[in-house]
């Protein structure tokens, strides 16, 4: 199998058979086929004539890490297999959405994705997988045009299960494992999934069932495969990773992830209060940890943390920031906030604004509650309002943009290491350590590469920067 690429000769010379994919966001990431330490800009992946009897997958993901996660998985899997790979806009033989069910507003993207790609090529594979495939198989199988519905159970199984449906079409396996792409320059690593601690609003412990944590070899290796790959940065994700079990749980992983891997930046997707520990956070002292946590709250009131069932108070959540910022200098502290949970009062609301405002996120995911079915909150009762959970969701938006603003602020006129993921629009962006996003214009092949970058203006969503060097 031979492939060629659309590219000049001195950007051949830089970067053999590594190619760039425009996904549906309208940004191009990298994608290296081999151990290229960078991408160049607008180069095009082709095949030659052979190939060409390969069937093709888009594979789509809706909604989380771990969910980003296990699509990245399956990308190796369906390579190995033999599949080609394309973008989701594209007309695929076969379209595989990894689902996501954690809101009414999850569930109707969904559908509405599975819809786009059967109308897209009608003679096209269609199959629902995840979450939401997990919660209610029927709901996706009565949508025309829908194929084959995998639950969580059965999502790893899907390279046998579409093999299995294509009725032993014959496809060519690829030379080596090497191979294998990275659609990012950060790649998400799963170390667990499950919750045995279920909140009384959320539906992701019916679907993916209780705690169960990875080996930790089996994590090491696939983090310096990710290496082999070209990957500069690896976040480690799952449902609870606070509850990684193996061993001596996360803080003895990610100390052996430091010490025998040499990736260049290594974060955490997100934690529980609880799970900040002195032991913890000593880690941070090696500055490949990247100092950025991402810390849900829900909300800022006891009375309502009590009917979600969290596990925590305002205080325990306070004491946590406060620890993390006098161990971790400059570290950013992100959240998650829920908007109109099932009662929420316009004093427990406003308990919640001045509380975030007072802890100063570095960046705060707003959301109104959505009721989900089989979860404790439905027999809650009492509703709020739409149209009242649109204005306070509003004046929490405004808030975090504001709390966003100023937490970047305080780092203009530094020079701070950032990792070039893309461009969109002619515009670079990557990020620093403390997720902070940079943009800048560059004719540069900047893609994959990480870099002093010194800050110099506020920008929506980030802050423009220049290259030092």
């Amino acid at each position: 199998m031979s492939i060629r690429l659309l590219s000049s000769l001195n950007q051949l010379s830089l970067c053999s058979y590594t190619a760039n994919l425009t996904w549906l966001d309208g940004a191009t990431y990298n994608l290296n086929l081999t151990y290229a330490r960078y991408c160049p800009e607008a180069t095009k992946l082709t095949v030659e004539e052979g190939w060409s009897s390969l069937r093709t997958i888009a594979l789509q993901t809706v909604g989380c890490k771990l969910n980003q996660a296990e699509t990245e998985s399956l990308v190796r899997k369906f390579l190995q297999a033999g599949f080609e790979i394309v973008a989701p806009q594209d007309a695929a033989d076969i379209y595989l959405l990894n689902t996501c069910t954690v809101t009414h507003v999850a569930d109707h993207k969904c559908r509405k994705l599975l819809r786009v790609a059967h109308r897209r090529n009608p003679a096209g594979l269609i199959i629902a997988a995840g979450c939401y495939a997990e919660r209610a198989p029927d709901e996706l199988n009565d949508i025309h045009g829908v194929d084959l519905v995998i639950g969580n159970r059965d999502k790893e199984k899907a390279v046998d299960i579409v093999r299995d449906r294509l009725n032993g079409h014959s496809v060519h396996e690829l030379h080596s494992k090497s191979q294998m792409p990275s659609l990012r320059t950060r790649s998400l690593v799963k170390i667990q999934e499950g919750c045995s601690q279920p909140c009384s609003f959320c539906i992701v412990p019916r679907v993916r069932g209780p705690e169960s944590s990875r080996p930790e070899e089996e994590i090491i290796s696939e983090v310096n495969a990710l290496i082999v790959e070209g990957h500069k940065e690896a976040i480690l994700t799952g449902t609870r990773i606070g509850q990684y079990e193996c061993d001596g749980g996360l803080p003895e992983l990610i100390e052996h992830i430091l010490t025998k891997c040499g990736i260049r930046r290594l974060r955490l997707s997100s934690l529980e209060p609880s799970d900040i520990t002195p032991e913890l956070l000593k880690l941070w002292k090696n500055s490949r940890l990247c100092r950025h946590i991402h810390l849900p709250l829900q909300s800022g009131s006891d009375s309502v943390l009590e009917r979600m069932g969290r596990s925590y108070s305002v205080s325990d959540y306070e004491r946590a920031v406060t620890m993390t910022r006098e161990a971790i200098p400059d570290i950013a502290i992100t959240t998650d906030i829920m908007v109109g949970f099932a009662g929420e009062t316009d004093m427990e609301f406003n308990e919640s604004y001045e509380f975030c405002r007072g802890i100063g996120f570095a960046n705060m995911h707003v959301f109104p509650y959505s009721a989900r079915p089989g979860t404790r909150a439905v027999r809650l009762g009492v509703k709020v309002k739409d149209s009242e959970k649109k204005r306070r969701t509003d004046l929490l938006l405004n808030l975090a943009s504001k709390s966003a603003r100023d937490y970047r602020e305080r780092f203009l006129g530094k020079t701070m290491d950032v990792l070039w993921e893309g461009r969109k629009d002619g515009l670079w962006f990557g990020f620093t350590d403390n997720y902070i996003r940079v943009f800048l214009y560059s004719d540069e092949p900047l893609g994959n590469r990480l870099l002093k970058t010194r800050l110099l203006t506020q920008k929506e969503n980030g802050l423009r920067g220049e290259l030092t060097s």
